[in-house]
């Protein structure tokens, strides 16, 4: 019988998931589950990169993850889910490839001097944040994982592991860690409501939480065309960010050519344009939401699907611990 391949993949607990999460990432995981062996965590001290000086929602974060996860179709009966504390070898790994790994390494992590740049509001010029690429790579070396799945922009992230396996694996003579390759996904680009990228840090994401109600409220209060100023108006669907989300909710392909068709003749306003998205994006999340109230009614039944994942998966990580500290001749 041939042996899957594993795939190992984590979010940071850094807040509620929204619908980039969804379509960016955990829909591909979803349809990864029935091809390889999958490992998804919850990257609870990777929030503390960002977010160290305020921790109280880290744990409360943790769980709705888990809760969405599970909501979406992750299974823990086709996938392990842990919490990345819970397994405490990937910080004792961390300390172990951070002895090798050159600084200029990190220093031309793209996403190093990105976030500087667009979180203001933090200090970001601690070991910690310039050093978590190395926690990645230990989260990921640990299962020995074959693939992980990223959209284009994190590649060099994807490589720099690869390049701290490579010498590792020199340095000490061993061929310890295996060498991940990407499974890429074509993530859409979506809007927030406010045109920008969705993302909880700009506080313009439509939550997976988020129940009929908001969804509504959040629609209707979209940024439109901006020459768009009266009803009378013909628009340009293509600058629109409620049109940005039709071509992702829209039933079929006529369906969106018929809105923006109406929409450049000015036969639709933007307010009924709205509440046919309103009213498409609602019929897709809602089983999502009414899952994540079931689920959210049993906690106990959260928790005991992550302590049992992490048990799992922390047995794995400490063979391969061994393996990398008896190359070392630490073992």
């Amino acid at each position: 019988m041939e042996t899957k391949k594993r795939v190992l993949s984590g979010m940071q607990a850094s807040g509620r998931l929204h619908l980039g999460n969804l379509l960016g990432a955990l829909t591909k995981w979803k349809e990864l589950q029935d091809g390889y062996e999958c490992f998804y965590f919850i990257a609870d001290w990777h929030a503390l990169s960002t977010c160290y000086e305020d921790t109280h929602e880290i744990k409360g974060n943790t769980f709705e993850i888990a809760v969405d996860w599970l909501s979406v179709g992750i299974d823990p009966e086709k996938s392990t889910i842990f919490i990345q504390s819970l397994v405490p070898e990937h910080a004792i790994l961390h300390l172990l490839l951070s002895m090798i790994t050159p600084i200029p390494w990190l220093e031309r992590n793209p996403t190093y001097k990105e976030k500087q740049m667009e979180i203001k509001d933090r200090d970001l010029t601690t070991y910690g944040f310039l050093g978590y690429p190395v926690l990645q790579t230990a989260d990921i070396v640990l299962y020995k994982a074959n693939c992980v799945p990223v959209g284009i922009d994190q590649l060099p992230h994807l490589e720099l592991t690869r390049e701290i396996v490579r010498r590792f694996n020199y340095i000490y003579r061993r061929g310890v860690f295996v060498e991940p390759d990407a499974i890429l996904s074509e993530t859409p680009k979506l809007p927030g409501t406010d045109g920008r990228k969705m993302s909880k840090s700009y506080n313009n994401a439509i939550y997976l939480s988020d129940p009929p109600e908001e969804i509504e409220k959040k629609v209707r209060s979209m940024l439109t065309d901006p020459q768009r100023v009266r009803r009378t108006d013909p628009g340009d669907p293509e600058v629109c960010p409620v049109f940005a989300l039709h071509k992702i909710y829209s039933p079929t392909p006529s369906h969106i050519s018929e809105i923006s068709d109406q929409c450049r003749r000015a036969k639709i306003g933007c307010v009924d344009c709205k509440m046919i998205l309103v009213r498409n994006l609602i019929k897709e999340i809602r089983p999502i939401y009414e899952r994540r109230c079931e689920l959210r009614s049993n906690p106990e039944g959260i928790y005991e699907i992550l302590i049992e994942g992490s048990k799992k998966a922390r047995r794995i990580a400490i063979a391969t611990l061994k393996e990398a500290t008896e190359a070392m001749g630490m073992g």
